[in-house]
């Protein structure tokens, strides 16, 4: 059951995070634009093994799916523990990726800027994936304390 209930949770941070990301983006210029980064990571990766790179809406589909996965997999590790440090672990998971998002994206030989715009920017950045992991670890909390839940969740994971 814990490897359900870390991957529901992963998965419901995740989707906090791109909704808040994708959202934002359209409605205010400062918005931190992880998408560019990801898109640029998938294109140099794919290059790197002399494949050509999806451009468009392809490209972004292919960031985003990515990034709903990779994430998912990131805060499904906030489960993990014991119950009454789950949302001290959200907390810490989320600030982790926040901070990376902005200081490894150079090291990585990627372009910094999307997030790195204005402290405005940074900000949101870190805000964006703190709100991520918290919500995985309310996710995580919810299905161990609620006996219905982890039916629930159980039933997902015997397909």
């Amino acid at each position: 059951m814990n490897a359900t209930k870390n991957m529901a949770a992963g998965l419901a941070g995740a989707i906090v995070l791109n909704l808040l990301h994708e959202g934002a983006k359209k409605f205010y210029s400062k918005a931190p634009r992880v998408n560019k980064i990801g898109e640029e990571a998938i294109s140099k990766s794919l290059k790197t093994i002399n494949i050509d790179p999806p451009t468009g809406k392809t490209l972004f589909g292919v960031t985003l799916a990515t990034d709903l996965l990779s994430n998912a997999a990131f805060y499904s590790m906030v489960g993990s523990g014991k119950e009454e440090n789950i949302m001290w672990r959200g907390a810490g998971y989320g600030l982790a990726a926040g901070i990376g998002a902005l200081t490894l994206t150079k090291p990585l030989g990627l372009n910094d800027e999307p997030v790195n715009k204005t402290v405005q920017t940074q900000v949101l950045t870190v805000a964006w994936y703190l709100l991520g992991g918290l919500a995985a670890a309310v996710v995580a909390r919810g299905i161990s304390n609620k006996p219905k839940l982890q039916n629930l969740v159980n039933s997902f994971g015997s397909f």
